[in-house]
């Protein structure tokens, strides 16, 4: 294995990868522009307690742009893994190796599923390390792998990349059942991940409360039981040896905590929401990896901004968002057929009283700016004129209001007028102490 490419250079690849290229020149990075532009400059750092240093390995966007490679060592997250074999497919050989650094315990079955034949090679990365910047990692603890062929078998391939790591000084255990490794590291991903977000702490405050350990069993008792539909048979300590292994890391937070921290996606779809759909699928019961996976969606979630969502904001104890389906869910005594109120379209709108009735407005209150999206417009209704005669249309024939008519939300005033106020694309809805912005050259103007 003369050529190997690292995919990706983040707190793992960024890690693995550097030890890689300071012992081998041929190893060169697929990274993304951002990094990319950081390796070219500055080169790729890691910083550690064990000894810091640089490599400027060759690296590219473009897989076609560096050497072919013998070996692919994929180190993405597993959310970018579809991603990835496209990028990567261009260079494929029928020789071609693939070795897996990812969590998660479906990622080899993907890529064979895709590329239709036997090129992978599983791992498990042991490690704790975070993503500085662009091109440095800092190193905190651990820094070891685990590989083994899908079969069992000790292929000459598998023996290769052994001795690749330990030529870089990266201890590397062989292991005859890879995917009972991974359905090991899933338990305590499963666990500890999640955790540590909901806590907003280190696994050790998680570790330490005789209720929740209880709830770890739990997990792990799930993770378990699932892994056993798949024929992974897993000890039936299990959730013991989790507990053990932690205690050895006890001051760490994860992966998941970090990305959540950096305002990066998680990978909680291919961890408890993984378990919770192959349970589904077999019919095997996963309250808790259920409740994780919705848990940590709605704590790591974007705010929903942009097309299709309405704020209230300003003078409200709490801000709150809607998108269509929630404005359709409101009481019906809100709801409003729109050829009422627009002759010759058929659709739905809603009062903007049953809006302004789901926020606890600000004592004082009294005005309602209502802004479009592109922050262009906007009118200022007093709160009794917007409850009284605000209505917003967000649906025309069964379908979210067309751009074209002023969607996908568009405010109409019938019956205020001299003084309606038409606002098209409607993004905010803002409650004032006192008047607003108004954009309208007169309040006078006909609609």
């Amino acid at each position: 294995m003369k050529q190997i490419l690292m995919v990706g250079a983040g707190s793992v690849g960024g890690f693995f990868g550097a030890h890689l290229a300071k012992a081998n020149p041929a190893v060169s990075f697929l990274l993304r522009p951002k990094t990319l532009a950081a390796v070219k400059q500055n080169g790729l750092t890691i910083r550690s307690a064990q000894g810091s240093f640089t490599v400027h390995p060759p690296a590219a966007s473009d897989p076609r742009d560096l050497p072919k490679p013998d070996l692919i060592i994929l180190s993405v997250k597993a959310y970018d893994l579809d991603e990835v074999m496209n990028q990567i497919e261009p260079v494929l050989t029928d020789q071609t190796v693939i070795l897996t650094l990812q969590n998660g315990v479906d990622t080899e079955d993907r890529i064979v599923a895709r590329f239709q034949r036997d090129c992978v090679v599983g791992g498990i990365a042991f490690i704790y390390s975070k993503i500085a910047a662009p091109g440095v990692i800092d190193h905190y603890k651990k820094g070891a792998v685990a590989i083994g062929e899908m079969m069992g078998h000790h292929s000459p391939r598998l023996l290769a990349i052994a001795d690749l790591f330990k030529q870089a000084g990266i201890p590397c255990q062989l292991t005859e059942d890879v995917r009972r490794s991974k359905w090991e590291k899933m338990c305590w991903n499963c666990v500890f991940n999640p955790l540590t977000v909901m806590i907003d702490d280190k696994v050790a405050k998680a570790l330490d409360h005789p209720e929740m350990l209880r709830v770890i069993h739990q997990i792990v008792g799930e993770v378990v039981a699932v892994a056993a539909t798949v024929k992974v048979p897993l000890a039936a300590d299990m959730a013991e040896k989790v507990v053990r292994w932690t205690s050895e890391i006890r001051d760490i937070h994860t992966s998941m905590y970090d990305d959540w921290k950096a305002g990066r996606p998680t990978e909680i779809d291919f961890l408890n929401g993984y378990v919770a759909k192959v349970g589904r699928e077999f019919g095997i019961p996963t309250p808790l990896n259920d409740m994780l996976t919705a848990v940590i969606k709605t704590i790591t979630g974007w705010d929903r901004t942009g097309p299709g969502v309405v704020w209230i904001d300003g003078a409200v104890v709490q801000a709150v968002s809607f998108d269509r389906a929630a404005i359709a869910s409101l009481p019906a005594e809100h709801q409003l057929d729109i050829s009422t109120v627009m002759p010759g379209m058929k659709g739905k709108g809603i009062r903007v009283k049953g809006l302004l009735d789901i926020p606890a407005l600000a004592i004082g209150a009294d005005h309602v700016t209502m802004h479009s999206g592109d922050g262009n417009y906007s009118a200022c209704l007093s709160l009794e004129q917007a409850k009284a005669f605000g209505v917003l249309v967000y649906e025309l024939d069964g379908e979210p209001l067309p751009e074209s008519k002023g969607g996908p939300f568009r405010l109409v005033t019938p019956g205020l007028g001299d003084l309606c106020a038409n606002v098209k694309g409607v993004a905010r809805i803002e409650v004032t102490i006192g008047t607003g912005t108004d954009t309208r050259l007169s309040v006078r103007a006909n609609c």
